[in-house]
């Protein structure tokens, strides 16, 4: 439906704090960037969450 609000949501995994707060900071930076036009339709959000997982393969690119 044209102008219908939704929620879209997407997540990624980061091996560092440092990383996901340097990703964030370049989205921001690039709606910033978008037109007027853009952001008055479109609002976003970021947020960093360190948890403890299992180990993830190929997320530990030291190969440690």
């Amino acid at each position: 439906m044209p102008n219908a609000p939704s929620v879209k949501y997407n997540g990624f995994i980061y091996p560092s704090e440092e990383e996901c707060q340097v990703a964030r900071y370049e989205l921001h930076e690039a709606y910033n960037s978008k037109p007027t036009e853009y952001k008055s339709v479109t609002a976003i959000d970021s947020y960093c969450i360190e948890f403890e997982s299992f180990p993830i393969a190929g997320l530990n690119r030291t190969g440690a």
